[in-house]
């Protein structure tokens, strides 16, 4: 597609710097929250929980699911649709059995900033800890994604090189991160999340004057699809990552397990008294129903539009340029481009909250030869997460310049090979009084490396149904562990109840 050019080049370029400016402006203004470690990995209790439940929302969604899943519906039709649906109902789902519990774990442990430190204290293991930390350097991947993305919306739509794309993305969510922490990345995401929302409302009603029939709209854009494709309107994919039920039954337990994941499950360790929960969770289901269900139908859109694409990830700006005027269509790149800053600026978060807090934290007492006062810990901690955003902004840049065939695959790659190694941990250490570090310890190890096992060598090619067995794996690894070592690990653990 040619890019813009004239008035409306210049209308995207305008609103792109006062957002920018305005993100830069709240990190700055989330600066004074950010001097401990509970401050800048989690602003607990210092942003409104409904706007913690936006964040979440926006989080959640990322380039995949405004890029990456309708890239993929675009190109598979509506198969896809078995993951926007798992999406909203069965990640909701998730969120609200998994919230409540968790944040009363966290408070019962005496307050935490990161999931590793939730489950080294369930566990009692600070080598857990640290591990964890480790598994959530797989969340660079996931970044690159989001770095791809970003990249994608300025070389389309606005002819920026691909290269500089990724640099103005990685400089601008490096720096406004570095200076506010998580009170900045909740606010920016929470008002990310409601110009997301906002965009995805839009792009639902420009289906009556692009596809047409009326009330009858979707049954015309199955008809036009049909036309194109038999195929793409099949429920399975031809050839995609939905083409058997096993492999749609396997991606709904994705879509369960994926609040699992750090950058995620942190939003509830914002969350100040347990009231707080249901305004947070409330908010969270009503923009991840907008996000998730509404965007891909952008993607099934173009591919009547624009049936001869040269990358299906280019489907939904080609869409929007395409289905509405100058102005409003500016404004929604715009959104386009805050939702794929809204989980680049959690990852980044994520990541180096845990480098901090789980890395420097738990090890820098151990190898120093002079006793260390806690609070000189935690300062140092919070230095090191803030230096660590350059040195994984620069990381993320460079394995961003070979770029993925597809971006939704590899997004889904990254946090696939986290959620195989923690699932088991989180999930037993709520129900089962025998779980222990040993166990957990081996079902970490037990997942992830089975999962990449599975998809680096090809043994498993569908990446959800590797993710299912590499998971199941871990509980029954964990299972027999915890109960061979179950005596010989400390009272701590099995005295872990969920009482308020």
């Amino acid at each position: 597609m040619p890019a813009v050019s004239g008035a409306l080049f210049w209308t995207i370029i305008i609103i792109l710097v006062v957002y920018f400016a305005v993100v830069i402006w709240v990190g700055s203004k989330g600066s004074k929250f950010s001097n401990s470690m509970v401050g800048f990995a989690t602003a607990r209790g210092k942003v409104k929980p409904w706007l913690v439940g936006a964040s979440f929302a926006a989080s959640y969604a990322s380039a995949n699911l405004f890029i990456g899943v309708p890239g993929l519906a675009y190109q598979y039709g509506t198969s896809v649709l078995w993951y926007t649906i798992g999406c909203f109902g069965l990640s909701w789902l998730g969120l609200l059995l998994f919230a409540k519990t968790f944040w009363r774990y966290g408070k019962k442990f005496g307050g935490v900033s990161t999931l590793p430190e939730w489950l080294g204290k369930r566990y009692n293991s600070k080598a857990l800890q640290v591990l964890v930390s480790i598994l959530i350097l797989f969340n660079v991947y996931y970044i690159v994604g989001q770095n791809v993305g970003l990249a994608t919306i300025f070389e389309t739509v606005l002819n920026i090189p691909y290269l500089w794309g990724i640099i103005i993305g990685v400089t601008i969510t490096i720096l406004y991160i570095g200076l506010g922490g998580a009170f900045a990345q909740i606010v920016t995401d929470g008002i990310q999340g409601v110009l997301m929302a906002v965009t995805s409302v839009l792009l639902l009603l420009s289906l009556f004057w692009t596809i047409g029939g009326g009330f009858n709209v979707f049954g015309q854009l199955s008809s036009k699809l049909e036309a194109i494709d038999p195929n793409l309107i099949s429920p399975l994919s031809n050839g995609g990552p939905y083409d058997s039920w096993v492999a749609i039954a396997a991606v709904q337990f994705l879509l369960f397990s994926f609040v699992l994941m750090p950058h995620l499950l942190n939003k509830v360790l914002s969350i100040e008294t347990e009231e707080d929960l249901k305004p947070f969770t409330l908010s969270a289901g009503v923009v991840l129903f907008l996000i998730s269900t509404l965007m891909v139908l952008g993607g099934l859109a173009a591919r009547v539009l624009a049936p001869s694409l040269d990358s299906a990830d280019a489907a939904i700006p080609v869409y929007i340029l395409d289905a509405f005027p100058p102005i409003v269509a500016a404004i929604m790149i715009v959104g386009i481009i805050s939702a794929i800053l809204s989980s680049t600026d959690s990852l980044y978060l994520g990541v180096t909250s845990s480098i901090g807090n789980d890395f420097y934290k738990v090890l820098a007492p151990i190898f120093s030869k002079k006793q260390v006062s806690e609070a000189i810990l935690d300062r140092n901690a919070v230095r090191v997460a803030k230096g660590s955003l350059l040195f994984v902004g620069l990381a993320t840049l460079y394995i961003s310049l070979d770029r993925p065939e597809s971006l939704s695959i590899l997004i889904q790659f990254s946090f696939s090979a986290i959620i195989s190694g923690i699932i088991a941990p989180v999930t037993l250490g709520y129900f089962w009084k025998k779980a222990n570090g040993y166990g957990s310890i081996a079902a970490l190890i037990t997942g992830t490396a089975l999962y990449v096992l599975f998809t680096s060598q090809n043994l498993i090619a569908n990446i959800y149904i590797a993710m299912f067995f590499s998971s199941v794996a871990a509980f029954a690894v964990m299972y027999v562990i915890s109960l061979l070592t179950y005596k010989g690990t400390v009272s701590h653990q099995g005295a872990v109840t969920i009482g308020k």
